[in-house]
């Protein structure tokens, strides 16, 4: 009579579940715990034929957080009876997130077709990844077109409020600055037109290189131009707080300031939300720089059957892709920015506890009949 294999523990009963419900071309996807890609023992055994069979296809770490239940990181297992190669593709994803709160965290869109994309490489089917790259091109520059038109408006808003030669000068540099964005428009038209009908792949992402990177001064001069006008902005505002002070008036900002500066604040967040875009762009192609799949260390890696037999049948991609230190993007003057603001509030909370424990200090003398 043969031998019935048993399930040490429910996660390894679904995993199974999974597994032997699949027909000859069958696929699956499961949500499991990190632990489960790790565990020795009999669950090791039970890891070892499924690799063996070749049905596990792709194995996938999520980041912390991805749950409102759940605060451990998940792995994605993918299953794939009629995959083609025995590798696995292990895929890193604990530092690809958006922050929701404190506390949660989830995968914009365009972060799911970054990860979607490299399975996709893996399979040969390249032309999805520069068609994915155009998609980002195409979103980027209607969003971009959208934040120009609100420049002329913000500019008489400046002009209104800043009446120095500084201000008007500034106000000058930002128009220049949205007047770059007409070549760019010009070049990405050109773009569009030559490789529209392109099946050749590795011009097509040449010449997408080629144009991402033409904007990265369009988005340096931009994002410093904006920079020089909140400077200006917040010396304008203290200037009208000293001189309100002066005056013993109540209110140290006018609306029109105000105003100002909420419009220069919306300018700023549409701006960035347009250039998210071609920083996608810019994570693809600096990690499959020829629109082709290739191991990435701290992202992805294939590994053979003997691989991770040296690795005891661990499935956790962590021990496959390596690590990688990622700077976290700031400039010296946004650091510097955001210790500052750190130490305001913090001398800002210091002055209130000093508030409050006087406070506290009185109550207890009344209460104690100390005066």
């Amino acid at each position: 009579e043969e031998a019935k294999e048993t399930v040490p523990n429910a996660n390894y009963l679904w995993i199974n579940l999974f597994a032997t419900s699949l027909n000859a071309k069958g696929r699956a996807a499961l949500v499991m715990a990190n632990s489960a890609s790790d565990a020795r023992h009999s669950e090791a055994d039970i890891r070892r034929k499924r690799i063996e069979a070749n049905l596990i296809s792709c194995m996938l770490t999520l980041p912390s957080n991805m749950f409102y239940t759940v605060t451990l990181p998940a792995t994605l297992w993918f299953f794939d009876k009629a995959k083609r190669d025995d590798q696995i593709l292990f895929i890193d994803a604990r530092n690809i997130f958006t922050q929701i709160d404190r506390a949660h965290r989830e995968f914009s869109d365009e972060q799911i077709q970054n990860i979607a994309i490299i399975s996709r490489l893996h399979k040969g089917r390249r032309q999805e990844f520069t068609r994915l790259v155009d998609g980002y091109f195409a979103s980027g520059m209607q969003r971009l077109a959208e934040n120009a038109k609100k420049v002329p408006a913000v500019s008489e808003q400046l002009l209104e409020v800043l009446d120095d030669a500084a201000g008007k000068e500034a106000v000058k540099a930002l128009v220049r600055q949205w007047k770059g964005l007409e070549k760019l428009e010009t070049r990405y038209e050109q773009h569009q037109e030559r490789h529209a009908a392109s099946m050749n792949v590795d011009a097509e992402n040449k010449a997408q290189h080629q144009l991402r990177e033409a904007f990265d001064p369009f988005f340096t001069a931009l994002h410093e131009g904006l920079k020089q006008l909140d400077r200006i902005v917040r010396a304008h505002e203290k200037q009208q707080a000293e001189q309100a002070q002066k005056e013993g008036k109540r209110g140290s900002t006018d609306r029109k300031t105000k105003a100002l500066k909420t419009a220069l604040e919306a300018l700023h967040e549409e701006v960035k939300s347009a250039e998210l875009y071609f920083q996608h762009i810019a994570w693809l192609q600096e990690r499959f720089p020829k629109a082709a799949y290739e191991d990435v260390i701290g992202l992805c890696k294939l590994a053979s059957p003997a691989e991770v037999a040296e690795q005891d049948y661990s499935l956790n991609p962590g021990r496959y892709v390596g690590v990688v230190i990622e700077e976290d993007g700031k400039t010296e003057e946004e650091f510097l920015d955001e210790v500052l603001g750190i130490g305001e509030q913090l001398r800002q909370l210091s002055g209130d506890a000093q508030s409050l424990e006087e406070v506290i200090r009185r109550n207890l003398s009344v209460i104690a009949g100390d005066s």
